[in-house]
């Protein structure tokens, strides 16, 4: 049972997966780090002066608060996220699709080798 749990976490697959978890988690406290530091006070600086957009928020009783600073901050990390993501995918489709273009461009030596082939092979029934 070990070799198989050693060989089940040696794959590709799962190594991948583990960086990618462990690279988007960095990511994720980078651009927190971004929205918190440089892009909120920005935006603060805009909305009345307060020094963190997470302390914007609508009190309508003393048990009954919106925190719509806190939202803010999680949804404008969201979209640097995803616009980073978007980006990347967008290079990687380029960067395969270009291999396949290269990849479908036919030898024009082996094309004239084929019709010579045909040719000769139309004679022999002739």
């Amino acid at each position: 049972m070990l070799s198989e749990f050693k060989t089940f976490i040696m794959r590709g697959n799962v190594l991948d997966l583990a960086v990618a978890v462990i690279i988007g988690g960095a990511f994720t406290a980078l651009v927190k780090s971004l929205t918190n530091n440089l892009i909120t006070p920005i935006i603060s600086f805009f909305t009345g002066g307060t020094s963190d957009l997470k302390n914007l928020q609508l009190v309508i009783t003393k048990q009954l608060t919106f925190k719509y600073g806190a939202f803010l901050n999680d949804v404008i990390n969201f979209i640097i996220i995803a616009f980073v993501v978007f980006m990347l995918v967008k290079i990687v489709n380029r960067f395969f699709r270009s291999n396949k273009e290269e990849a479908a461009v036919v030898n024009p030596e082996l094309e004239i080798l084929t019709e010579i082939r045909d040719l000769l092979e139309a004679q022999k029934k002739a």
